[in-house]
């Protein structure tokens, strides 16, 4: 299922949606300048036992402010929203707020793209064409600690290891693979989803979300650090020598 995106959001300046109604639920702030985004959003997100969406904005001057404010666990950003965009919003949260983690919820796809913002301080990058699994999936493992990969980027990573693996430079870690994993990591690099690896396989989608968190741990690259390194070398972002 699509993320929903076809009900209406009242307009106007944005207001607090919630309080800390559990200390154990994931705290969430929603930015986004399209009011219907906000809402499908929104409608999804509350809907889980384990997500409390504690408030909007819709624009990036206003998510510095709610998240001044609220301090959440976790903001959903647009990068394209008016005044001041969502990527100069995200530098000045991650500057003052370093706990804060930042997904980015964007229509752009681009490999590139994804580790400037990775470089920037999010910790996830999701399409707004993804399935609403696949937020929810980006939610809880940015919350868990780990950074969401959207597709391409997993099987651009994964291929480019396999290729690696052929050579011998990554043999002791591929090694250390359980035969599961293998077949996990072989589909993946073929543009399999979870859902289509779930029923080649014949196991739920999230034992195989399980098997792309550990595969991705032993890569050594689940962390910002590790892909940001990766983006250099592979000379997708540019560092000072």
């Amino acid at each position: 299922m699509d993320i929903p995106i076809g009900t209406g959001f009242e307009s106007g300046p944005l207001s607090t949606l919630g309080s800390r109604t559990s200390s154990k639920k994931i705290r969430v702030l929603v930015a986004d300048d399209h009011t219907i985004v906000r809402e499908g959003v929104r409608l999804l997100l509350a809907a889980q036992p384990d997500i409390d969406v504690v408030g909007e904005a819709s624009d990036g001057h206003e998510a510095v402010t709610q998240a001044r404010l609220l301090q959440p666990d976790i903001i959903l950003i647009d990068l394209a929203m008016p005044g001041l965009n969502g990527l100069e919003a995200m530098r000045i949260i991650k500057a003052e707020l370093p706990l804060v983690q930042i997904i980015v919820l964007t229509m752009y796809e681009s490999d590139e793209y994804f580790f400037q913002v990775l470089d920037a301080g999010a910790s996830g990058y999701v399409l707004k064409k993804a399935a609403s699994t696949e937020l929810l999936n980006a939610v809880r493992a940015v919350h868990a600690g780990d950074v969401f990969l959207y597709p391409s980027v997993t099987r651009r990573l994964v291929s480019d290891y396999l290729k690696r693996v052929k050579t011998g430079e990554e043999q002791s870690s591929y090694d250390g693979l359980t035969a599961r994993e293998r077949e996990v990591l072989k589909l993946i690099a073929e543009g399999y989803t979870n859902q289509a690896i779930s029923e080649k396989l014949v196991i739920s989608p999230s034992t195989v979300q399980t098997h792309r968190t550990r595969i991705m741990r032993r890569l050594k690259l689940h962390g910002r650090a590790e892909l940001i390194q990766y983006a250099v070398r592979k000379g997708l972002l540019d560092r000072p020598s």
